[in-house]
């Protein structure tokens, strides 16, 4: 099969080939070797393909982060965001995966993953036995704790 730059008869190499945002979707070389690229409306490569037989996808949500991707050697990840565009999942075709989760100013409250590691940053809550008695509107002595 002739290359794109075989099938136009081209001699200055290398052979590009831009969309109409500049991004290059075609490089070819003058030994032969090419890659062909895809991009998503705001710019980021969703494809990947060249001349060697690997290829690559990627996926993105609407902020751009990659939600997605895999590749010809037979490896894939996802991942999750929050409505804060923070990783809250990640998780690959290698078994590992992570989750985390976070707090309204983006600061990492929860973290575990596949190895075990467990990272736990929630605040804790703590009260007085007078502090409890006060949010009830009752005596302290009234108050009993069970055994």
């Amino acid at each position: 099969m002739k290359t794109i730059a075989q099938q136009l008869n081209i001699k200055d190499f290398p052979f590009i080939i831009k969309d109409k945002n500049s991004k290059q979707t075609y490089f070819e070389a003058s030994y032969g070797y090419w890659v062909k690229r895809e991009y998503d409306k705001i710019g980021n490569q969703t494809y990947h393909e060249d001349s060697k037989g690997y290829w690559s996808k990627r996926e993105f949500d609407s902020n751009g982060k990659r939600t997605y991707y895999e590749d010809s050697n037979g490896y894939w990840s996802k991942r999750e965001y929050d409505s804060n565009s923070n990783q809250t999942y990640y998780e690959n075709s290698k078994g590992y995966w992570s989750k985390q989760k976070f707090d309204k100013n983006g600061f990492e409250t929860y973290y575990e993953n596949s190895d075990g590691v467990i990272i736990d940053n929630r605040p804790k809550v703590t009260f007085t036995i007078k502090e409890i008695a006060d949010k009830l509107g009752v005596a302290v002595e009234s108050l009993r704790i069970k055994e």
